[in-house]
């Protein structure tokens, strides 16, 4: 088997640039929720989804899945989400291994509150420092990115 090459400087430098800033971007994102709505950033992206279902539900598996996350990390959330009255989780009518989770209303309303300040932080953070031939670039060089690891398994 070949040995892979070392990263060339510009290839290091491409990685560097990603690392750093997705991780700066993830952490501003989790500050300014934990501020302003007191919930980190993996909550809002499970309200956020369950807001996009029908019936603001879907099967807790798929949830995992769409969040990428585990089983277990997902059902640890759903659970403190239902602490706060945001989520309700419910069997599936038609299997009964499984099981749903549905945004209420008071969840519904937590997001809607949330919502403004966080997309002023996207914006801020990522959106407003691109032009648009660099967002679409972004764009495609995400879709890519999640093409290739959603077709081969780490």
């Amino acid at each position: 088997m070949p040995e892979e090459p070392w990263l060339t400087p510009d290839e290091q430098e491409a990685w560097r640039a990603y690392i750093e800033s997705t991780k700066i971007v993830a952490d501003a994102l989790d500050r300014q929720l934990q501020r302003d709505s007191d919930m980190p950033h993996a909550y809002f992206e499970v309200l956020v989804r369950l807001s996009e279902s029908p019936e603001r539900t879907m099967r807790m598996s798929e949830l995992a899945d769409i969040t990428l996350s585990s089983r277990s990390r997902l059902s640890h959330a759903i659970a403190r989400l239902e602490d706060r009255g945001w989520v309700e989780r419910t069997n599936c009518e038609t299997d009964r291994r499984g099981q749903n989770a549905t945004l209420t209303d008071e969840g519904f309303a937590v997001l809607a509150a949330a919502a403004p300040a966080h997309v002023t932080t996207v914006r801020e953070t990522v959106i407003d420092v691109l032009t648009p031939a660099q967002l679409a670039a972004l764009t495609d060089i995400g879709r890519r990115i999640l093409a290739r690891a959603q077709a081969e398994p780490a």
